[in-house]
């Protein structure tokens, strides 16, 4: 049975809820309508989030994403829509939706949003520095 379009995020519990880690996913095939014109637009979207209780599945988000193949939406709307979604779907700790709009008219167009959860801060990135090969960190 064939897949469709479908406006529902699905999430799985957290399999390590006590630590910070990050998830980054690639939509390289996103594609919605320009409202005044009716033309398709393309972009790649780029999502980093650093889940709290749950996760997004990707085949859930895979089939919400074709949902806006359809539909007309301004860059700028159809990014912010996204990440709110996902904001209320997964409650992340953090999370960052990059919108990379392919070029019309000879405009490149970039949408970032971002949400932090309120009370969280990253704990500060450790830097190990490069190794020379066969070395071990100590």
């Amino acid at each position: 049975m064939p897949s469709k379009p479908s406006s529902t995020l699905e999430t799985f519990p957290n399999p390590a809820p006590g630590r910070d880690y990050a998830i980054h996913i690639e939509v390289p095939e996103f594609t919605c309508l320009c409202p005044m014109t009716g033309q398709p637009d393309f972009a790649t979207i780029e999502l980093a989030y650093i889940p709290d209780q749950l996760n997004v599945e990707l085949k859930s988000l895979k089939l919400y994403m074709w949902s806006y193949r359809d539909e007309g939406a301004f860059h700028e709307a159809v990014s912010n829509r996204i990440a709110d979604d996902l904001v209320g779907a997964l409650a992340p700790r953090f999370l960052r939706l990059t919108a990379r709009w392919y070029v019309r008219g000879g405009i490149f167009t970039t949408i970032e949003v971002e949400h932090r959860q309120a009370g969280w801060a990253p704990a500060p990135r450790v830097d190990l520095g490069s190794q020379p090969s066969g070395k071990s960190v100590r």
